[in-house]
């Protein structure tokens, strides 16, 4: 018989992972990556896995249910010693290879402060690589139930010493066909394991294998919240489907196109709300941070700032924003999509009020389309999926407003000191020239007056798509993502291609060279000038980056960060060569000692950066 818990339908006072019980190794890696408050399903679910207590948890997608599982399954691990060492002590099942890089990856990041370890398990991967990792000893293991069942039948994976197990997104699971699966993987287990069970429906089929492989499990449901008709504002709301990368580069293109007289844009961690307002600000918006991090003092400081006109935009995490009372807010952007479905209809009552119209943007990366639609399922309301603004659509907005100025200005009148002018001049040019000479010139100003992302860079190529999904014949909706913060406007150069030994061309590229035979001797094709490359160039520096390969770095990163904190642009920039360890780049001489005074002490992928000039 379960227990039913029920959350409250708003969202809850602020409740801080310290005072849910987990240990402070755990409480000090969540907060490292800047979050600040639990979501409900994490407040709710986290002290009844503490107590050792099996869990059915019913949420839809972007809660937070991730951590709602992890933490308590990492503080479990951490707290007690394993029975066995180098076996694994937790497995969760989720439905695709997807999800399970991405839950992987969030459990890597929250064990930080840890010794314990993760290991994701999927089809499509190197069965022989899986298995050394096995055998070097793993703490936990996310795995699709197909492959988890073929290392099972391998004897690859012992889960003899298992003591929790969690089901993900179990609905989506059987309605992909798991059901045989995973009936043969929870046999496998020992009854005295603690389960936990998550999805965003209850069907039947979810209370069947509950009531045979949960023991007296507590059920907690987050409930949607349930508006009354006409209570959404009148706001316009609009999403751009962008990868992690593209983010920096469509904020700034969205930006220059709406030019919001007052904007909110909510980032989902303290750490991106700093990194994204000095990267606002080196391209001259007058923006100001707000976050849990801040003293009161602060707080007001910058609300007075934006209240008054002073700041045009304001960067804040949910747990800073709640309770603002500000009437004047025309634009709120998502730059992270957020975590529930009730906070996005929280967020955009920011803008809209009393009356006026408003407008909310959502950049959302191609993983959380899902996440839009239960907003969509929530509001009632359809989401306009836009297409980023062109540079012919900036210029054609541009004359629009000129437009408009001329307009207003002919509707003041006292022009006799402007008509004498322009009579001086009919006399040699022709009304219209002058004119159109005249428009030309107030449009010169304007752009240059109102260029505040002078030469963004382009952005990079969009991710590729999965190559399949495990056993589905139909591939599902993309789930959200726990994507890590994005930094700004990252975006490949026409070094990048070469700078990163990965992309060699393959063998059959290769196959289109000449034939050794007809190739020239080694000392006829040894060219006189220096060789292309990292240091070759007199009017380089080369600037050495402590952050590489290992810590998740590629060239667009690179240049993403360095346009972003330094100003300079990427034309400025010569090639890169990202090392396991550390990265090298050059730059131009002139500007060697800017980048290497903006970038040091800064972060790239959460990573810290020190910067030295290399002989």
């Amino acid at each position: 018989m379960s227990t039913e818990v029920n959350s409250a339908p708003t969202p809850p006072a602020s409740v801080g992972f310290a005072s849910l019980g987990l240990a402070d190794a755990i409480v000090k890696g969540v907060l490292a990556l800047g979050y600040e408050e639990a979501t409900p399903i994490q407040s709710e679910a986290i002290p009844v896995l503490l107590a050792g207590k099996d869990l059915i948890g019913q949420a839809g997608t972007g809660t937070g249910k991730t951590a709602a599982f992890a933490l308590p399954l990492l503080h479990r691990l951490h707290e007690t010693p394993p029975v066995k060492k180098g076996v694994p002590r937790a497995m969760i099942l989720v439905p695709t290879r997807e999800l399970a890089m991405q839950v992987a990856e969030a459990i890597h990041k929250y064990a930080k402060k840890t010794s314990l370890t993760v290991v994701p398990l999927y089809g499509g991967a190197s069965m022989d690589q899986q298995i050394r990792a096995l055998r070097r000893g793993v703490e936990v293991i996310v795995a699709t139930p197909g492959r988890a069942l073929d290392h099972i039948r391998r004897q690859t994976l012992d889960l003899a010493s298992l003591e929790v197990m969690v089901l993900d997104e179990a609905d989506e699971m059987l309605d992909m066909g798991f059901a045989e699966d995973l009936e043969a993987i929870l046999t496998a287990t020992p009854d005295t394991r603690q389960t936990a069970l998550f999805a965003a429906t209850m069907a039947p089929r979810i209370s069947a294998i509950a009531a045979r492989h949960l023991r007296s499990p507590e059920r907690i449901t987050i409930k949607a919240e349930k508006r009354a008709a006409g209570k959404m504002p009148r706001v316009r709301q609009a999403a751009y489907i962008v990868s992690r990368q593209q983010k920096g580069f469509a904020l700034g293109r969205i930006l220059e196109f709406e030019d919001p007289t007052s904007a909110i844009v909510f980032c989902r961690t303290r750490i991106e709300v700093d990194e994204l307002t000095d990267t606002l600000k080196s391209h001259g918006y007058g923006a100001q941070a707000l976050h849990g991090g801040l003293d009161q003092r602060q707080r007001d400081r910058v609300m007075q700032l934006f209240r008054t006109g002073k700041a045009d935009i304001l960067v804040a995490t949910d747990v800073a924003a709640r309770g603002l009372d500000i009437d004047h807010v025309s634009h709120v952007i998502n730059y992270d999509i957020p975590t529930a479905a009730e906070v996005y209809v929280h967020r955009i009552g920011r803008t809209g009020r009393i009356g006026r119209e408003g407008v909310a943007i959502t950049l959302v990366n191609p993983k959380e389309q899902r996440a839009l639609r239960f907003i969509e399922n929530l509001t009632k309301q359809k989401i306009e999926i836009a297409t980023l603004p062109t540079l012919a659509a900036l210029k054609a907005k541009r004359l629009d407003a000129t437009r408009a100025a001329i307009q207003a200005r002919l509707t003041a009148g006292n022009l006799d000191e402007m008509l004498s002018l322009v009579q001086s001049l009919a006399s040699d040019f022709d009304v219209a020239d002058i004119a159109a000479a005249a428009v030309a010139l107030y449009q010169t100003q304007t752009e240059t007056a109102t260029s505040t992302a002078p030469d963004l860079p382009p952005p990079p190529p969009p991710e590729r798509a999965p190559r399949s999904y495990e056993r589905s014949a139909v591939r599902p909706a993309p789930r959200s993502s726990a994507d890590r913060p994005a930094y700004g406007a990252k975006s490949a150069t026409p070094y990048a291609a070469r700078a990163d030994r990965a992309d060699k061309p393959d063998r059959a590229a290769r196959a289109d060279r000449p034939d050794r035979a007809d190739r020239p001797d080694r000392a006829e094709r040894r060219p006189a000038a220096p060789r292309a490359g990292v240091g070759s160039d007199s009017t380089k520096v080369v600037l050495a980056f402590s952050v590489g390969r290992n810590d998740g770095i590629r060239p667009a990163d690179l240049v993403g960060a360095i346009t972003g904190e330094s100003g300079i642009t990427s034309k400025e920039l010569g090639a890169i060569r990202i090392n396991p360890d550390f990265s090298v780049v050059e730059v131009d001489t002139a500007v060697a000692n800017q980048v290497a005074k903006a970038m040091k002490g800064k972060t790239i992928r959460g990573e810290k950066v020190d910067v030295k000039k290399m002989d």
